[in-house]
């Protein structure tokens, strides 16, 4: 018994490790690290290659906006190039921009935003910071940027979502009583200046 435990808890490390090894891995030959495939407002966003693929930090006047080309790269830097905000805290992963224990529509004074809950009072706008909590996966979230919204959906640009995902993404935007929410289960909210 011990031995066959021995042997599974053995081919889980290997599978672990592998699983490891490949999200560093750019599989997409379409793209090259650094290529920028889209835009909103003039600020890029660029291919990454696998989603674990760090290439260095990005600085701009001595501010962190991130690791190349990681998703809190691409939002720091839209928020950097297009408001002139700099985060009071620069560094995190994506999860760690919402704070739980903070009231819809209040001030979270690590990112100098205001930061509304999924459902929120609040309906998002284009410009605003989306979080999305981890997965097993994806232990670290992910962070885009509201590109539209209409009546009943949001579109999401974002930077790294992995070798063969788009960088833009729609959702249905619903109103529930008097509450806006966006229709994805790892949506915990949006920031906004």
């Amino acid at each position: 018994m011990i031995k066959k435990i021995s042997i599974i808890l053995g081919v889980l490390l290997v599978v672990f490790l592998v699983f490891k090894v490949t999200k560093k891995i750019d599989f997409n030959s379409k793209h090259t690290i650094g290529e920028k495939i889209d835009s909103l407002h003039h600020v890029y966003v660029y291919y990454n290659g696998g989603v674990d693929n760090v290439t260095e930090r990005n600085t701009e006047d001595g501010y962190n906006l991130g690791l190349k080309y990681q998703c809190v790269e691409f939002v720091k830097r839209y928020y950097y190039e297009h408001y002139k905000h700099k985060m009071p805290d620069s560094y995190g992963h994506a999860k760690s921009f919402f704070e739980a224990g903070i009231a819809d529509g209040e001030k979270n004074s690590r990112r100098n935003l205001y930061q509304y809950q999924n459902p929120s009072a609040t309906r998002p706008k284009i410009g605003d910071l989306v979080v999305f909590k981890g997965t097993l996966f994806n232990t670290y979230g992910h962070v885009a940027i509201i590109s539209d919204v209409n009546a009943h959906s949001v579109e999401f640009i974002q930077q790294n979502p992995g070798p063969f995902s788009p960088s833009r993404e729609t959702f249905q935007l619903s109103k529930q009583g008097e509450k806006f929410k966006i229709a994805h289960e790892r949506v915990l909210g949006w920031l906004r200046k």
